[in-house]
């Protein structure tokens, strides 16, 4: 008997793209009469899969639902009212019919979708940086951009620190230190030596947070380490880049056992502000409150304009020079009105 050939991984992949498809095609066809249904009832979106959602009902019980055409951007954390079918049709159980108001909600720019929502109803963002990958203080300037624009408590977590020697140590102390002097809470964390994970657990208790950051800072094993059950797949960052190679591919949310809601989200490695205005992102940075509207020209664009109050502040010691750098690269990007917010 001829042995097997072997699929290519290209081959492997073209089937399990049209096997998703012809499961995609017998999903969306099931199409509710209103007798089929039972009456409607409150829900929490745990995660979306493109025309469908996970919601899971008061006794958290989880129910794979269509979405009506009605209702418009459906996020993880959303919360909804659906109608449970009185027979599952192809894996489909209920049907989602509408949307309840958002309290907060956190988007991106996409190059395909415009202004993309990644989740809803979240009090705090918790910001993942480390030590591998690289530090990047710009991300996380652009995160707390977002947060401060959508009313959303930020807080900065520095993972992996075991990976830290003395001198990086140093390097990136300096770097935090600038935004503890301006207000924000810093938590430092190890998955290894599980430092810094009690108190991280209780800063996420009776509350909904998200995880955000680039690829590779640790957020898949950290929801691992504080939701066992959850098992997340987690990769190694790509010794070649030095980048994070993605692991959750859509944002999905978990609850904790004695209160608090987590989730989880796509790793990105940018994060694109293009959909702000220069006034909205110079709001995004707290500290030049006291500065807005105090330059010589309305129109000053806070790099070589004379009469700059921002520059003259940074000159000054008042602000960070940094701060002020990391600023204008994202008056820049405005400017150019590039994509700088991509999955990879």
């Amino acid at each position: 008997m001829a042995k097997a050939k072997k699929l290519t991984k290209g081959q492997q992949r073209r089937i399990k793209a049209n096997q998703a498809k012809k499961i995609r095609q017998r999903t969306e066809s099931v199409h509710w009469q209103d007798d089929e249904l039972g009456s409607a009832q409150p829900g929490v979106v745990i995660s979306r899969f493109g025309q469908h959602a996970d919601v899971e009902d008061e006794s958290g019980t989880i129910f794979r639902c269509n979405i009506r055409r009605s209702v418009d951007s459906l996020v993880c954390g959303d919360r909804v009212i659906w109608r449970q079918g009185k027979e599952t049709q192809h894996t489909v159980s209920g049907v989602i019919e509408a949307v309840e108001e958002r309290h907060s909600m956190l988007s991106r720019p996409d190059v395909y979708d415009g202004l993309k929502p990644i989740a809803a109803n979240i009090d705090q963002i918790i910001i993942v940086s480390s030590v591998l990958p690289a530090f990047n203080a710009d991300i996380i300037d652009r995160y707390l951009v977002a947060a401060e624009q959508t009313g959303i408590k930020p807080l900065i977590l520095l993972n992996k620190i075991d990976l830290l020697s003395d001198e990086l140590e140093e390097l990136i102390e300096e770097q935090l230190q600038i935004y503890r002097d301006i207000g924000y809470q810093i938590l430092y964390l190890s998955n290894q030596t599980k430092q810094g994970i009690e108190q991280l657990k209780e800063i996420l208790s009776n509350s909904t947070s998200i995880f955000v950051g680039q690829s590779g800072v640790g957020k898949s094993t950290l929801t691992n380490s504080l939701l066992p059950e959850a098992q997340v797949i987690t990769q190694e960052v790509s010794e070649n880049s030095g980048l994070g190679q993605h692991t959750t591919t859509v944002a999905r949310l978990y609850h904790f056992e004695n209160g608090g809601d987590l989730i989880d989200s796509p790793g990105i490695r940018e994060f694109g502000l293009w959909h702000l205005t220069p006034e909205q992102v110079y709001r995004g940075f707290i500290e030049f409150a006291d500065y807005l509207g105090g330059c010589k020209f309305r129109d000053c664009k806070h790099q070589t304009d004379p009469g700059c109050a921002l520059v003259a502040a940074a000159e000054q010691g008042q602000i960070h020079p940094e701060r002020l750098a990391s600023f204008q690269r994202i008056l820049d990007s405005l400017n150019s009105n590039t994509l700088t917010s991509r999955f990879n």
